[in-house]
């Protein structure tokens, strides 16, 4: 039990190091650059730059980016404030591209389809949500 406490200890200082050695920019409800008091978001700029991770301002995420190494590649998921995803798809050279997914909070997906170059492009099936 000791030892468990101790290792804990540890690790929630290591953590705190971290978090603390990165930058919080607050951001309002349109992800604009505002201050703490009146900010909707923040987001924590890391020195790794292939990856952007936005999040409410209770602390759960809202936001994920994950950059490929030519940074032509994107891909993006964003959250509800409970913490469940909300749509889920790919961006290349800064346009949507390829199968993307909307869900409802509860999990269940509402929409889904196909964009090319940016555009919505086939068919797109929409879903009823099942409780």
């Amino acid at each position: 039990m000791n030892v468990l406490i101790k290792n804990l200890t540890v690790i929630v200082f290591l953590f705190t190091i971290i978090t603390s050695a990165q930058k919080k920019i607050w951001l309002d409800g349109n992800l604009n650059e505002t201050n703490q008091l009146n900010s909707v978001y923040y987001k924590v700029v890391s020195e790794d730059a292939k990856e952007e991770l936005y999040f409410y301002k209770n602390t759960n995420i809202f936001r994920k980016i994950i950059h490929s190494n030519e940074m032509s590649i994107a891909i993006f998921s964003e959250f509800y404030e409970t913490g469940s995803l909300k749509i889920a798809g790919k961006y290349e050279k800064g346009l949507k591209e390829g199968i993307w997914k909307k869900y409802y909070v509860n999990g269940k997906i509402k929409e889904r389809g196909r964009y090319k170059n940016g555009k919505k492009v086939g068919i797109w099936k929409t879903f009823y949500k099942n409780f």
